[in-house]
């Protein structure tokens, strides 16, 4: 093995610098807190991409029982009740946080928060900055934050590739150089992982280069329980073209009353849900898709519903499409479904932590149960910062054991990079066959190609953690023979009662489903 070098991170280290990553150091200070970040700060986070805003039940005649009524409705029948309701309870609070650190939440003439509607909400309840610049804001004022807080200190270009352990307990984490391939072992009391989501192990995502899902993989495969891997969101409407990431189209517009049509100008959304385009994003994406595989082409149509108010009221959106070629003033935009946000990740409990000792969780590596089969609208955001609240109260309330005993050597060693060829090819299948509609012999091939790409890799690259990633969201989506949410499967298209349930997944439990599955196919096609 190679030589590590080896760093104390003192009381808390937190893996990831996006909006829960940060939020949680803030919570936590005055306590000494390192933050690990793979890219600069601001760099390499969905949250500062995000556009809609947070959903918090803020205007007059709203409550946080209908903003958890609503989070239920979207989430297709396996919201955890209990979560959904103390989360759109805690979101003033967290709003008011988020205030303190100078978030320039837009406002109306009378000085309350602005807030605009979006897809599945009964409310106009997404409190945002400057129409789609929420995340950017947030991010921005976050960063100054952290920037102004000395019991923070901030460890950039470095990506943790396996969990560190001391017998049952978490200790740190291994780390790699992004430049230079350097191993860094950083040992903690506590750990919270913040890092991020799984977009990039599709060929089309709205999610930067750095979300890997390296963070399931890390808790999978230190023995962690992971939550709903099956479920992903895929957003309706990203812009179509060649860029990687595809640029989002924020959901507000159609709040907005912009509308989905084809080339010919047809209008295909009433006809399939009473809310048209507004519908949850899981239904809306479906149609999108339906209509691209018939060979029609799909855009939104902003010109009636903002028109030339469009580049002052969305300017990222504006933005993007004029990079692209497009002018969405005079034009409607060419769209298409994107990865956007995993449902799926590590299980955590209303505090924030996983199966594991010494380990917590905050953000889209996690499944609290907030989200259900599909995501509501804008309630990513206020789920990151509800929980990394959580964790420092509960990390606060508590005293943090010193780590006993040698600390395991990591078992990938010599870390190289992922192979370019090789994960643009489990990108492409996991788009064909675990995307946005599967069926359980595209699952299979999924599964078996999945351990061929591994096989394929040197044993040392960090390919394996995208690969256990992929494992555990295709074999649990082999096992759902359901279609509930953001999982739709073409062979079992209804809800099943027998199915209404969450689904709890290790990875030894993983690699079984993907043995059988791999054999069953081999049988059939014998």
């Amino acid at each position: 093995m190679s030589h590590v070098d080896a760093k104390d991170a003192g009381d808390v280290l937190i893996v990831g610098a996006g909006l829960a990553g940060l939020f949680t150091a803030l919570k936590l200070a005055p306590r000494p807190v390192t933050v690990l970040a793979a890219a600069p700060l601001g760099d390499g986070a969905s949250s500062a991409w995000a556009q809609g805003g947070i959903a918090a039940a803020v205007e007059q005649g709203d409550t946080p029982e209908s903003h958890a009524a609503d989070t239920v409705i979207a989430g297709a029948g396996i919201v955890d009740e209990n979560v959904a309701i103390s989360m759109a309870r805690e979101a003033p609070a967290r709003i008011a946080d988020l205030l303190s650190y100078g978030v320039p939440f837009d406002r109306d003439l009378e000085g309350h928060l602005a807030v605009g509607r979006e897809a599945a909400h009964s409310h106009r309840r997404i409190v945002h900055v400057r129409g789609d610049r929420a995340g950017k804001a947030i991010m921005e004022s976050l960063i100054a934050a952290v920037r102004q807080t000395p019991s923070i200190t901030v460890i950039e270009h470095y990506s943790a590739y396996e969990l560190a352990k001391a017998g049952n307990r978490v200790a740190g984490v291994y780390a790699r150089h992004v430049v230079t391939g350097e191993s860094l072992l950083l040992t903690a009391r506590a750990t919270v992982l913040a890092s991020g989501g799984i977009g990039q192990l599709y060929a089309v995502t709205t999610n930067p280069p750095q979300a890997r899902g390296q963070g399931v993989a890390l808790a999978a495969r230190a023995g962690a329980v992971i939550a709903d891997p099956e479920f992903v969101q895929f957003h309706p409407t990203a812009i179509a073209g060649t860029r990687d990431p595809a640029p989002l189209v924020t959901e507000a517009l159609r709040g907005e009353g912009s509308i989905l049509i084809d080339e010919t100008g047809r209008r295909f959304m009433p006809a399939i849900h009473p809310d048209a385009e507004l519908a949850p994003r899981d239904i809306v994406a479906r149609a999108i898709f339906r209509e691209i595989a018939a060979g029609r082409t799909v855009y939104l149509d902003t010109r009636a519903a903002v028109g030339a108010r469009l580049p002052e009221a969305f300017p990222t959106v504006y933005e993007n499409c004029v990079g692209m070629g497009i002018d969405p003033v005079r034009d409607p935009i060419p769209v298409a479904p994107a990865e956007h946000y995993h449902m799926g990740g590590i299980s955590v409990d209303a505090t924030g932590r996983t199966s594991l000792d010494s380990l917590w969780a905050c953000g889209e590596v996690t499944s609290t149960g907030a989200h259900g089969a599909n995501r509501l609208a804008s309630n990513s955001l206020l789920e990151a910062i509800v929980y990394g609240a959580r964790i420092a109260g509960d990390i606060d309330g508590r005293e943090l054991p010193a780590i006993e005993g040698k600390i395991a050597p990591p078992t990938l060693s010599g870390v190289k990079p992922s192979p370019a060829n090789l994960v643009t090819a489990l990108r492409r299948l996991m788009t064909d066959y675990v995307g946005v509609i599967r069926n359980g012999d595209g699952i299979a091939h999924a599964l078996e190609e999945i351990a061929r790409l591994e096989a394929a890799a040197d044993e040392t690259s960090i390919f394996i953690n995208m690969t256990t990633t992929a494992r555990l969201i295709a074999a649990a989506a082999y096992a759902r023979e359901e279609s509930r949410g953001g999982h739709f499967r073409s062979d079992f298209p209804e809800p099943r009662e027998a199915w209404r349930h969450r689904t709890f997944i290790t990875l030894a439990e993983a690699n079984r489903i993907a043995a059988e599955a791999t054999t069953q196919s081999r049988k059939a096609s014998a």
